[in-house]
C-alpha cells in the first residue's frame, strides 16, 4: 500500500541525523529517501552509565562513570547528480563524572565541555532518485542502497594529564555502506562500516596511544504506522580496536554486540520527536554501558 506524502514526510522526520555514539552506533533510517532540500534542526539529550562512551577502548575496570550530553545537530538532503545526499554536523557538550581503575590504580573525573564534533556525508546509489516535494508524493521504497562518511575531529575537551576524557585527541574517519529493503509497512536495514584512527601523541602524559580500526555491522528491522509513527529494534556487533601504549601492545581487543530500540513521534508538519535506548550485551572490552536519548527535530524548506 503507498504511504501518502504527509505520513511519508512525518515518519523521515524523526531520521535524518546521526546522533547516536560513533564507536557503537545504532542508528535505524540512515539510508532512506526525502525531497532534495530539507534542513532539519536537532537538539537532544543522551544520559550514559557505565563505560567511557566518548572513547571505549581506554582500558577501564570496574568504571561507575555517568555522562549527561546536550547533543545540537544540523542535516541537510541534498541532490547529488540525480540521486539523493545528505549532510549533517552533530556537536555534544557533556558532563562526566564518575571513578573507575587504570592499570591497578583508582581514578576519579568530573568534567564539562565539548565533545568531538562528527561531521557525515551520505548518498544513495540505488532506489532512491534526488526528487523535489512534489515528485515525492509519489515515491516508494524498495530497495536503497547508499554510503556514508563520517569523520569526527579532534576538537572536543582533552586533558592530557587525565585518563577520561570528554574529546578522544585523535581523528577517526568511518567509510559506510548500506541497504534498507521495504516491504509494505516493514524495513530491514544491513550496515556495515570500519573506523580508522590517527595516533593520539599525547594520552595521559605524553604517551604515544595507537588503536587498530573497529569493524561494524549493524542490524534495524522497522515498522511504519499510518499516523506517520515508527519504531525499531537494532543490533549491533564490532570488533577490533587493539590498542597499543608506546608499541607495546594492548589485550583489549574489541568484540562487542549491543541491542537497542527507537520510536519516533510526529508532533505536527514540522516538528517531531524521537526516543531511543541501547545496553550492551555482549561485552570483551570497553562499551559496558546503557545509554537513553530523546531529540526534538524541526524540519523546513523544500517547498513545505
Amino acid at each position: 500500500m503507498r504511504t501518502s506524502r504527509p505520513l511519508n514526510l512525518l515518519a523521515l522526520a524523526c531520521a535524518l541525523a546521526a546522533t547516536e555514539l560513533p564507536a557503537q552506533e545504532l542508528e535505524p533510517r540512515t539510508y532512506s529517501n526525502a525531497p532534495t532540500g530539507l534542513n532539519f534542526l536537532i537538539a537532544g539529550y543522551v544520559n550514559t552509565h557505565g563505560g567511557v562512551a566518548a572513547d571505549p577502548s581506554v582500558p577501564l575496570e570496574n568504571a561507575d562513570i555517568k555522562t549527561q550530553s546536550a547533543v545540537l545537530a544540523y542535516a541537510r538532503t541534498l541532490d547529488v547528480w540525480g540521486k539523493s545526499g545528505k549532510f549533517d554536523v552533530v556537536l555534544p557538550y557533556t558532563w562526566l563524572s564518575g571513578t573507575a581503575e587504570f592499570a591497578g590504580q583508582p581514578v576519579a573525573r568530573d568534567v564539562t565541555g565539548f565533545g568531538d564534533p562528527r561531521f557525515r556525508f551520505a548518498v544513495n546509489f540505488i532506489g532512491a532518485p534526488a526528487l523535489s516535494l512534489p515528485e515525492y508524493a509519489a515515491y516508494q521504497q524498495d530497495l536503497i542502497v547508499g554510503a556514508s562518511l563520517t569523520v569526527s575531529a579532534p576538537l572536543g575537551q582533552y586533558d592530557p594529564s587525565k585518563v577520561v576524557n570528554i574529546g578522544t585527541n585523535r581523528w577517526s574517519v568511518t567509510p559506510e555502506l548500506g541497504a534498507s529493503k521495504a516491504w509494505g509497512r516493514w524495513t530491514l536495514e544491513l550496515i556495515a562500516s570500519g573506523t580508522w584512527f590517527t595516533d593520539n601523541t599525547d594520552f595521559y602524559g605524553g604517551q604515544k596511544r595507537e588503536e587498530e580500526p573497529i569493524y561494524s555491522a549493524q542490524l534495524h528491522l522497522l515498522r511504519n504506522f499510518r499516523s506517520g509513527i515508527w519504531v525499531a529494534l537494532s543490533s549491533n556487533y564490532y570488533t577490533g580496536g587493539r590498542t597499543s601504549l608506546n608499541g607495546v601492545a594492548g589485550d583489549d581487543l574489541q568484540a562487542n554486540s549491543r541491542l537497542g530500540a527507537t520510536i519516533a513521534l510526529p508532533v505536527d508538519r514540522y516538528n517531531s520527536i524521537k526516543v531511543n535506548f541501547s545496553s550492551g550485551v555482549s561485552i570483551r572490552t570497553g562499551t559496558d554501558f546503557d545509554a537513553i536519548g530523546i531529540f526534538w527535530q524541526h524540519r523546513w524548506g523544500a517547498g513545505l
